[in-house]
Formats: structure tokens, C-alpha cells, sequence
């Protein structure tokens, strides 16, 4: 049986007045015309990983107000009332920081322990984490996690000891998620504020508010209301990698007012393997930086993304010098839909999955095709 072991702490109320006791010492989508809705089962099992962040932070010892990532996963279960009557939640904590220190690597010790849990017949995962960077790790573990089962990501924009903390919220929203078989094929899913996003689409967009995540591409895939999930629209799974080796360094920069190369130029002789470029608009660069590009697309694979995060990068629309006919025409992959940070992910992910340049690309292709 998959257990993580007996409970330490008696329950918590929801308004989170915990004692430091409780802590340890460590530092384009296919729409369906549905609306689908399912209730809470607590028959259902659901496996559910901390890795710090917001939603386990308490203020340290001696200090005022300043919070460090210092609650366990089993204080977070325990601080969420009528947890149990949605589903049976085995906790374990794998890390107690900032996701601003989350690795590649992190991740990847996510994901094994996401598909042990999975091998042991739960029937969903829930990881909480630091909402800094959610909208990375959360398409990491899409592209990592082989299984149709749902693995939802959550946090917290307002820390336990804040009046209105939402973590409790976050938590008993996504359990509800990560055991509904409607959210069964989707991929990863960020739940935050009672709303069920796409990682593929997902954004942090406001750095305090408790709306800030947002899915500029196409909204959201669903709500949770009363503990029971809605769902809209559907999107298709995506296509896995499987890293071997050491993680391939991949550099995001993007194009400014003004801009002349001296950075992208820099890339090779740093020992990057991979470029994601965010250009203005549809995807456009400063002509004088082309020839600059074109030295690198011959060392590494680079992407062309735009930077204002939202929309298709296009392919046949303008054709002056440094224009996307331009620039994919010189060998550069376009991101599709993917904005610059994702696109990142996916190209560090491919390269670190395969040596050969050819084949890397050819699965980046891949992902964005799928997403569309």
C-alpha cells in the first residue's frame, strides 16, 4: 500500500492560528460544448507533494512579519476542513523552500515521485508549491508525467499567518480536481482561486492579488464551486519527454528597444545549448541583429517567441529583415502559442531527452503542435 505515514499534528481550524511546533526545522485548445460536473468522493485517493513556497511559509523565529517555507505537507492537509469527505490525501513532504530554488532537478524528483504514487493506484496527485514560478513547473511536470490521471498544482498568494490566507482554499479546491475523472487526460492543471487552468496556457500575472493567475490564451478550463468541478473545455495530452543526463542549459532573452545582438552573440562561448528569443510583436527582431542570430542558429537550436505573451507567433505575414518569414527562413523554431518561459521549458526538456539536434527539434515541434 502507498502510505506516507501517520499523521503528527492534531487538526487545524481554518483560521490557521498554528503553533511553531508544527513546523520542522528544514530550511489552442480543442472547446467542447460540456459542462461537466462531478462531487466530492472520499473513497478517492489522492497523493498530495509539498515543496514550500507561500502556502507553507511562517514567520522565523524572532522575527515580525518575514515568512520562510517551514510547514510540513501533513500541517497543510491537516488545515483544510472537510478535506476527508472529498478524498483520502496521503501527504509527503520533498522539499521545504522558495520556488524561486526549484531546479530542474527538483522536478524531476517530483515527477518519479509522482509516478510512484501513481504505480500505487491513487487517483490523482496534488503538488503545492511557490507561486513565483508555477507556470514553469507546472509545464515541466505536463511534458514529465506519463499518465492520464490528474496531477494539479497549487499555492497560496497570502501566506497562513495573513488574514484571508487561501491556502486552505487552493488546497481543498485542487484534492477536489485531482480526484474528479473529468480532469482525467487534460495533463497537468494549476488550480488557484477556485479556478482550474491549463499549465500549457497558464500565467502569473499579478504579483500579489489572489486572481493573478490567468490563461491569457484561452481562459480557463474550469471552475470548482462547492466542491464540485466544472469543466468547459478539454485540451489534448501532450507529447512526453524523458531527460537523460545532465540538464541542457537553455538561455530566455528578450528583444528590447534599441537592441543590437551583443547578448544572443555572448550565448555559445557561455556554454548554452539552447536559445528561446521573445521578439516584438508577431515575432520580430532589430535587422541589425540577424547576422548575430544567424552565428548562433548555427551552434544551437533557437526559438522565436514574442513577448507579449499571448497569441500564435506567425509565419507568413511580414518579410522585411528580421521579420518571422526572415528569421524561420535562417532555420529559427517558432514557439506557436507558447509563450517565452514555456518554450523554454520545452526546449531545455527535448535537449536534455536526446544529443541529437535534429531529433530535439523535431519533438519541440511536436509539443507545439499539439498545443496548437
Amino acid at each position: 500500500m502507498f502510505c506516507w505515514g501517520s499523521s503528527k499534528h492534531a487538526m487545524i481550524q481554518v483560521s490557521w492560528n498554528v503553533s511553531r511546533d508544527a513546523f520542522s526545522d528544514s530550511s489552442s485548445s480543442n472547446i467542447a460544448a460540456i459542462d461537466f460536473a462531478t462531487t466530492s468522493d472520499s473513497t478517492k485517493r489522492v497523493a498530495l507533494f509539498g515543496l514550500g513556497g507561500t502556502i507553507a511559509s511562517w514567520p522565523a523565529q524572532g522575527a515580525s512579519t518575514a515568512v520562510i517555507p517551514s510547514m510540513e505537507a501533513n500541517t497543510l492537509v491537516e488545515s483544510v476542513p472537510g478535506l476527508e469527505s472529498i478524498a483520502r490525501v496521503e501527504s509527503r513532504t520533498l522539499r521545504t523552500m522558495s520556488s524561486a530554488n526549484i531546479s530542474f532537478a527538483d522536478l524531476f524528483e517530483v515527477a518519479d515521485a509522482i509516478h510512484e504514487a501513481l504505480a500505487s493506484g491513487v487517483d490523482g496527485v496534488v503538488v503545492t508549491q511557490g507561486t513565483d514560478n508555477i507556470e514553469e513547473t507546472s509545464f515541466a511536470l505536463d511534458l514529465l508525467i506519463r499518465d492520464e490521471r490528474p496531477v494539479v498544482v497549487t499555492g497560496a498568494m497570502r501566506n497562513p499567518s495573513l488574514a484571508g490566507a487561501d491556502g486552505p482554499a487552493n488546497i481543498r479546491a485542487a484534492v477536489a480536481v485531482a480526484a474528479s475523472p473529468l480532469a482525467r487526460g487534460l495533463g497537468t492543471l494549476v488550480v488557484m482561486n477556485d479556478e482550474v487552468h491549463a499549465a500549457r496556457f497558464v500565467r502569473k500575472t499579478h504579483l500579489s492579488k489572489l486572481s493573478a493567475f490567468t490563461s491569457p490564451q484561452c481562459g480557463p478550463l474550469g471552475i470548482v464551486v462547492e466542491g464540485r468541478v466544472h469543466l468547459y473545455t478539454r485540451v489534448e495530452s501532450l507529447v512526453t519527454a524523458s531527460p537523460v543526463g545532465d540538464v541542457a542549459p537553455v538561455a530566455l532573452v528578450r528583444c528590447v528597444l534599441g537592441d543590437d545582438g551583443r547578448i544572443v552573440s555572448a550565448l555559445p562561448g557561455l556554454g548554452y545549448r539552447g536559445l528561446v528569443l521573445e521578439g516584438f510583436g508577431g515575432g520580430h527582431i532589430p535587422e541589425v541583429m540577424v547576422e548575430r542570430l544567424v552565428e548562433v542558429v548555427a551552434a544551437m537550436p533557437v526559438v522565436l517567441a514574442s513577448r507579449t505573451g499571448a497569441g500564435v507567433v506567425l509565419e507568413s505575414t511580414y518579410g522585411f529583415a528580421g521579420s518571422e518569414v526572415d528569421l524561420l527562413s535562417r532555420g529559427l523554431l517558432s514557439a506557436g502559442s507558447l509563450d517565452g518561459l514555456k518554450a523554454r521549458v520545452a526546449l531545455t526538456l527535448v535537449l536534455t531527452s536526446t544529443g541529437n539536434r535534429g531529433e530535439s527539434e523535431s519533438r519541440f515541434r511536436a509539443i507545439v503542435e499539439a498545443i496548437g
